[in-house]
């Protein structure tokens, strides 16, 4: 009978020992799912952090770049406003000049004589607006008189006037060489100035637009 209950006892005491490990081993095994899950959670939760995050800075540089775009195609447009109103000014500006006739014709001379001199070319011809040809036609004699030495020119005749609000075009006779001297064409030599001046400034009183009417 002692060896009986002895028997008991220690199976009893062998099934307690498993027992307490099993649940050691149980508890272990939970807090080790437990810190696991939690440090999936917070990987998880970091990973939308930075996702939210990035896509937030995404959509900020966004509207930043969407701004920036409406701001640059405001400022062209203003750029753009502001040189055809100078042009505006410059085109008033040349009409009123060339009112003033024996100044105008003077320096339409000046013009004639400078071009010639910078085209490597003995025999040149002269093209103006019709009304400029008419007048040029009147004093061509004398203006050929003052042309570089060795220099000859010929004026086109009227029925092959240029479309061109003043000034003229000097081109030598195989049409080579051409010197743009017509209000059009200095204007179009200026444009880019006009244009950097606005850039750098963006203010009508600060325009130094040089002029047409000199050099």
């Amino acid at each position: 009978m002692n060896q009986v209950e002895e028997l008991e006892r220690a199976i009893l005491s062998r099934a307690e020992r498993l027992a307490s490990e099993f649940r050691e081993r149980a508890s272990r095994s939970r807090d080790s799912i437990l810190r696991e899950a939690a440090e999936r959670l917070r990987l998880r939760e970091a990973r939308e952090e930075s996702l939210a995050k990035t896509l937030a800075e995404r959509t900020f540089r966004q509207r930043v770049q969407t701004s920036e775009l409406k701001m640059q195609i405001h400022l062209d447009q203003v750029r753009w406003n502001l040189v055809q109103n100078i042009e505006s000014l410059l085109t008033e500006r040349m009409r009123t000049f060339m009112a003033d006739a024996p100044t105008y014709h003077a320096w339409l001379d000046r013009l004639i004589i400078d071009a010639a001199a910078l085209i490597e070319s003995p025999a040149l011809v002269v093209s103006a607006n019709a009304q400029d040809q008419r007048q040029l036609h009147l004093r061509w004699e004398q203006l050929i008189q003052s042309l570089p030495a060795g220099k000859t020119a010929t004026l086109a005749p009227v029925s092959e006037a240029i479309q061109a609000l003043g000034g003229a075009l000097i081109a030598s006779e195989d049409q080579r060489i051409r010197v743009d001297q017509t209000f059009e064409g200095r204007l179009s030599r200026l444009r880019p100035k006009i244009q950097q001046t606005i850039l750098e400034q963006l203010l009508p009183g600060g325009f130094e637009t040089g002029s047409l009417f000199t050099g």
